[in-house]
């Protein structure tokens, strides 16, 4: 997984580093984009028959030109299923003890735990601010969906705060229900006073997708961004997901 640096946020910070190396949905590492796809286990009726694949998700997924002037989409970071599906996967374990660092990374709904049967993401990065805006999609089998929300929720009860890997300073972290997102959506703003913007998280569910944004964009700790970009993921999302 890619942990993405909240380099908007911190003082002073001239370009953004990246690693990337491979996964299989649970790591330790802070979070950030998924790995290849795992095939999905085929027996008798297809479970996975009527859920959108990843190459429809991709399409799903915000322009460039949504995303302005000095925004350009960070190749190393796009990912998705394509025309096949993944095992779903889930681990207990970081519900009972969530990796809060995960929330740092571009893919920090990592920090459940649970894995969908097809996703697409990727995102943006503009090299004169180095704000930063990360959009996916991930697409779940029956009513797991809502159910990565609740554990979502269940996370940030338990990470009221954790240490910023490349500061090592303290980020609060404040979770709520947001209206008029899907069919229920949560926010969570990520602040730290080293940082000089906060950062904005948010996961909208619509049917068995759930769309989660990133967003270091602006003066508002991203919050209109991510709002703007959660609305647009939901809105495009296929039909009968």
């Amino acid at each position: 997984m890619r942990t993405a640096v909240r380099a908007a946020a911190v003082l002073a910070v001239a370009t953004l580093p990246f690693t990337l190396t491979a996964c299989s949905g649970s790591d330790g590492d802070g979070g950030g984009d998924k790995g290849a796809a795992k095939p999905a286990a085929t027996s008798g009726k297809a479970p996975d028959s009527g859920l959108a694949k990843g190459a429809d998700l991709k399409k799903a997924l915000a322009p460039a030109s949504f995303f302005g002037a000095g925004y350009k989409v960070d190749a190393s970071g796009a990912r998705d299923t394509g025309t096949t599906y993944q095992e779903p996967s889930s681990d207990p374990a970081a519900l009972s003890k969530p990796d809060c660092t995960k929330l740092g990374g571009t893919s920090w709904i990592a920090i459940t735990g649970d894995e969908g049967v097809s996703f697409a993401q990727n995102d943006y990065v503009n090299a004169k601010t180095t704000a930063d805006i990360a959009q996916e999609i991930d697409v779940f089998r029956g009513d797991t969906a809502a159910t990565t929300l609740k554990h979502l929720k269940k996370t940030i009860a338990a990470c009221s705060t954790y240490k910023d890997t490349d500061t090592k300073s303290e980020v609060k972290v404040a979770g709520t229900d947001t209206a008029g997102l899907g069919d229920e959506a949560y926010t969570i703003t990520l602040t730290d006073p080293v940082w000089e913007n906060g950062t904005t998280l948010i996961a909208a569910r619509k049917g068995t997708a759930l769309v989660t944004v990133m967003s270091t964009d602006g003066h508002d700790n991203g919050a209109a961004t991510a709002k703007k970009l959660a609305a647009k993921l939901t809105a495009a999302l296929p039909a009968g997901n």
